[in-house]
C-alpha cells in the first residue's frame, strides 16, 4: 500500500470493495469458491452474518502510525454509513476488531471501501486484512504461492504469447533507431486506470508505462534523460473520452510530439455506445499526426479472464498495427500447476479484480518490450510503408470521430474569442456560471501529485429555484457532451435537447463516483446549425450539475 498525497497533507491508500470487487478478491486472494459465502459478501447485512471480526496488520519500516478504516456505503457513496476504524502502529502486529463492538447504522447497504490513512504522505507499507468467520462457516484452505522465476523458459514463453499481431513494425523500428542515435524521444500512453497506474505501489514509480519507458531507455538510449514519458491514463474512462482529451493530455496542446503512442482501452470500452467506432477514431487520430508516430495497441485483462480484444483486433489488423495482448500471455497458465507451466497465480498478477499488482505491471511492461525487441530485429522491406495514410483506408468498424476536437472554457476563451474555430455561434451559460473544482484528478507522467481533468468547466451549484439553462448555438455535424459523474446525492440529472427535442438524460449518479463521462448528443453526416439546451430535469433545481466540455466534428 502507498499513502497517496491528499490536500490535507495526509497520505491515504484507497481500496474500493464495491461493484463486486470484494467478491472477486475473496476468490482470488482467499480461494473462496463457495457461492453461499460470496453471496453474503454482497451486502452489509450478509457481511455481518458471515464475519465475526476483522484482523488488520500493517508493516512500515519506521512503524508509522496509521488508521485503518472499513467504510460501508448507503444507497449512494456519500450517504451516512458505518465506518469501522482502528488506530494502530505499522509494526506488523495484528489488531483484531470484533464486529459486535461496532455501532452499525441502519442505512448501511454494502461494504464500500478500505482506507489506510497515514499522517505523512508517500509512505510505502504492506498490509494484511483477514476476515475471521462466525461459527457455522468455514474458510477454505489458502493457496500457497511460489516465487516467480523471471529468467525461466516458462516466463519467456508466457511473455512471447503476448505478441498477438506484429503488423508492420517499421514505425516502431524507426523509433528504436532514433533512440540509438541519441535523439530526444517521447513515449506516450493513453488509457484507463491501468495506464494511470492503479495497483502499482507507488503509482508514479511502478506503473507499466513508467517501467516500459525505463526499460526502453536502458536498452536503446545513449544519453541520460533522452527518453521522456507522457502518461495520460484516466480511471474509469473509455476511448469515447480518450479521443476527446487526446490533444490536451497526450499532445499537451501541441507541445509534445510522441514517437511511440500506446493505446490501452481493451478493458474500459465495454460501455462504449459506439461498440468500437470511438476506439478506431482515436487510433486514426494518432495515425494522422504529421510526424507519423509508432502506434501500439495494448490489450490489458481483468481477473475474470476478459477483455475486448476480439472486438478491437480488426482495427489493428486494418492498419497493420502491433497488438500486445496481456490476456493471451497470462491467462493460459493461470489454471496450470506449479512446475507444470504455471508462472504465477492470479493473486500474484492482480492487485484487485480490475488492476494489476506491481508484478502485473512488470509483466505488462515486459510484454510491450517483447514487441519492441521484435521491432528492433525487424528489417523493413521496400514495400513496407513507414507511414500509414488513413485517408485511403476504409475503417474496420467506423471513424465518425477521427477529426473530433474538444472545447471548454479554455479553448473558447472566456470572451468566446475562439468560438468560431469550433463552430460556436453563441453560448449563454444561464445558471451554469461556476467552475467546479471537485473533479477527477489523476497522476500523470512521473508525478505522484494529481492533475485535474477538465478544470475549465461550466457548473451549476443548485442554489436557484428556477435555474436558467445552458444554451449553445453551434454549426457542426457531430457533438458530444462531457459531464461530471459523482457519488454525491447533491448532484442531479440534466436534460439535453437539440432543436427542441430531448436527446439525452445525463444522470451523474448512474456510475456513482467522481469521474468524467462522455456521451453523444448527435451524430449526423452533414454539418448544420443546431441549438443545444442543457437544463436541470424537473424537480432537480436544488441539485448540482457540471458540464466539463464538448467534442465537436465539423465537415472538412
Amino acid at each position: 500500500i502507498f499513502g497517496a498525497p491528499q490536500p490535507d497533507g495526509r497520505g491515504i491508500q484507497f481500496i474500493y470493495e464495491d461493484n463486486g470487487r470484494m467478491i472477486e478478491a475473496a476468490g482470488i486472494a482467499g480461494n473462496v469458491k463457495d457461492e453461499s459465502l460470496l453471496e453474503l459478501l454482497k451486502t452489509t447485512e450478509g457481511f455481518r452474518k458471515l464475519v465475526h471480526s476483522i484482523g488488520v496488520s500493517v508493516t512500515e519500516e519506521n512503524s508509522a502510525p496509521v488508521r485503518f478504516v472499513f467504510q460501508m456505503y448507503g444507497e449512494h457513496q456519500n450517504d451516512p454509513a458505518t465506518s469501522i476504524t482502528c488506530d494502530m502502529t505499522a509494526d506488523g502486529i495484528e489488531q483484531v476488531i470484533p464486529l459486535d463492538s461496532v455501532d452499525w447504522m441502519s442505512s448501511d447497504r454494502i461494504p464500500g471501501q478500505i482506507r489506510f490513512e497515514f499522517d505523512t504522505p508517500q509512505l510505502v507499507a504492506s498490509a494484511d486484512v483477514r476476515f475471521y468467520l462466525n461459527d457455522g462457516y468455514e474458510a477454505p484452505p489458502q493457496l500457497s504461492e511460489t516465487a516467480i522465476e523471471f529468467d525461466s523458459e516458462d516466463y519467456r514463453q508466457m511473455i512471447g504469447r503476448s505478441r498477438r499481431f506484429d503488423g508492420n513494425l517499421t514505425a516502431l523500428h524507426r523509433a528504436v533507431e532514433k533512440a540509438r542515435r541519441g535523439e530526444p524521444m517521447t513515449i506516450s500512453f493513453i488509457g484507463g486506470s491501468i495506464t494511470q497506474g492503479a495497483g502499482a505501489i507507488p503509482i508514479n514509480e511502478k506503473s507499466y508505462a513508467r517501467l516500459y519507458t525505463e526499460d526502453f531507455a536502458a536498452r536503446y538510449a545513449t544519453k541520460p534523460d533522452q527518453i521522456k514519458l507522457v502518461k495520460a491514463g484516466v480511471g474509469g474512462t473509455p476511448s469515447e473520452l480518450g479521443m476527446l482529451r487526446f490533444e490536451r493530455d497526450v499532445l499537451r496542446d501541441g507541445t509534445e510530439q510522441p514517437d511511440i503512442i500506446v493505446i490501452e482501452f481493451a478493458v474500459n470500452d465495454d460501455g462504449d455506445e459506439t461498440k468500437g467506432v470511438c476506439y478506431e477514431s482515436l487510433v486514426r487520430k494518432a495515425l494522422m499526426l504529421p510526424w507519423h508516430p509508432a502506434v501500439v495497441l495494448l490489450f490489458a485483462v481483468f481477473a475474470f479472464d476478459w477483455n475486448l480484444q476480439d472486438r478491437l483486433r480488426p482495427v489493428g489488423e486494418r492498419y497493420e498495427l502491433p497488438m500486445v495482448s496481456v490476456l493471451d500471455a497470462v491467462t493460459p497458465q493461470f489454471g496450470l500447476m506449479p512446475g507444470k507451466g504455471r508462472v504465477l497465480s492470479k493473486n500474484q498478477f492482480f492487485y484487485d479484480v480490475f488492476h494489476p499488482s506491481n508484478t502485473g505491471h512488470r509483466i505488462m511492461a515486459d510484454c510491450l518490450l517483447e514487441m519492441t525487441r521484435a521491432a528492433e530485429a525487424y528489417t523493413p522491406a521496400a514495400a513496407d510503408g513507414a507511414n500509414v495514410d488513413v485517408t485511403g483506408i476504409q475503417p474496420a468498424i467506423g471513424a465518425d470521430f477521427d477529426r473530433v476536437r474538444m472545447f471548454d472554457r479554455k479553448e473558447l476563451g472566456e470572451d468566446l474569442s475562439n468560438a468560431a474555430d469550433f463552430g460556436v455561434e453563441s453560448l449563454t451559460p444561464g445558471a451554469f456560471t461556476g467552475k467546479d473544482e471537485d473533479i477527477q484528478r489523476v497522476e500523470m507522467d512521473y508525478n505522484v501529485s494529481q492533475t485535474p481533468e477538465f478544470p475549465y468547466n461550466w457548473s451549476y451549484d443548485g442554489s436557484e429555484s428556477d435555474p436558467a439553462p445552458f444554451r449553445l448555438r453551434i454549426r457542426c455535424a457531430k457533438l458530444l457532451l462531457i459531464f461530471k459523474d459523482s457519488g454525491d446525492v447533491h448532484h442531479g440529472t440534466a436534460l439535453v435537447t437539440v432543436d427542441g427535442k430531448q436527446v439525452l438524460e445525463a444522470d451523474p449518479l448512474k456510475v456513482g463516483w467522481t469521474h468524467c463521462n462522455a456521451a453523444i448528443v448527435f451524430n449526423e453526416e452533414q454539418e448544420a446549425d443546431h441549438e443545444v439546451v442543457i437544463g436541470m430535469a424537473p424537480g432537480q433545481a436544488d441539485k448540482k450539475f457540471t458540464i466539463l466540455g464538448f467534442g465537436v466534428v465539423r465537415n472538412a
